[in-house]
């Protein structure tokens, strides 16, 4: 529910999306456009599903995927319109060899050794959404068979996420300039696992409702406050590197989480599953708050910041 998995593909479009914004926004601004950027992606979830059902009442399932094929190629149009944004570094397309390689590997762990702190803020950020896909795996099978809900009622609850993923990204539009990203952090984290406390114990249709729309208003606040820290403290020449690199790590844990949280499910009941790994973003999230809010570390979260190579 919190997270998505994504293809290679979507990863690498997901880097250049963060080069580009990370070009063209003055890092005063990037909060704030963060959050639009939030509500936007909130209110597909809801308008794009929405386009569909209305798509196959009033055609047949062959046009509609016809007519999102089109949708892609515009899109394709106007990124290719974008203009080409001057990044004052090498752009030149290398043949990828092994030297290539071991060379972003090395620039890699020195950027890890010398920027510590923001190396443990991601790497949190990343596992939390790695805990939180491995509950996603088992969502449909707690929500059906522990709580006996019907399929009817397992898309409503899907809707109403949506519903509180648009509540929070509107939120955080209006009040990002007054919201530090400490607290968007902080505040995100927590909740987020709140909701997921809450989904864990749930016991009807409309505990796990709340639970679903917690997390669903939150996940805005800590999206916004992570890509913002992101883009504030990584240099431009090495989000890539580091995206790729520590997403194969990523994808290996997400992997292993996923048949880990499925294998014990099949050992003991679900729910004693879901709350495991509930509970274990809470502590993550925590650990989170506790880095974040480390008073020696204030410059890292400054609207303005100023790169740093150490920890």
């Amino acid at each position: 529910m919190y997270v998505y998995s994504f293809s290679p593909f979507q990863k690498h479009s997901l880097n250049q999306q963060q080069l580009l914004i990370t070009n063209v926004v003055p890092e005063k601004g990037r909060k704030q456009f963060n959050s639009f950027r939030s509500l936007i992606t909130s209110s597909a979830f809801l308008i794009g599903p929405a386009i569909s059902g209305a798509l196959l009442l009033i055609t047949s399932v062959n046009i509609s995927i016809w007519i999102n094929a089109f949708s892609f190629v515009i899109s394709a149009i106007m990124v290719y319109l974008l203009p080409n944004v001057n990044t004052g570094i090498d752009v030149t397309v290398r043949k990828i060899n092994l030297k290539i390689l071991k060379s972003d590997w090395k620039e890699v762990f020195k950027f890890s050794q010398n920027s510590l702190f923001i190396v443990k803020v991601y790497f949190l950020a990343q596992f939390f959404m790695i805990v939180a896909l491995g509950m996603d795996a088992q969502e449909v099978a707690f929500t059906q068979k522990v709580l006996n809900l019907s399929e009817t009622e397992y898309g409503l609850l899907i809707s109403l996420t949506g519903v509180g993923s648009i509540l929070g990204a509107t939120t955080v539009s209006m009040v990002a300039k007054k919201l530090s990203i400490r607290i968007l952090i902080s505040l995100g984290y927590f909740m987020v696992s709140v909701g997921y406390l809450v989904y864990a114990f749930s016991f009807s249709f409309w505990s796990v409702a709340i639970g679903f729309m917690i997390l669903g208003f939150f996940n805005s606040f800590s999206g916004t406050g992570f890509m913002t820290f992101y883009q504030n403290n990584v240099p431009i020449k090495m989000m890539g590197r580091i995206s790729s690199i520590y997403g194969i790590f990523q994808s290996f844990l997400q992997v292993i989480f996923i048949l880990l949280i499925g294998f014990t499910g099949d050992i003991i009941p679900v729910r004693y599953s879901i709350i495991a790994a509930s509970t274990l973003m809470l502590v993550i999230s925590i650990w989170q708050i506790r880095l974040v809010l480390m008073p020696s570390k204030s410059e890292y979260f400054a609207e303005e910041p100023v790169l740093k190579s150490t920890s």
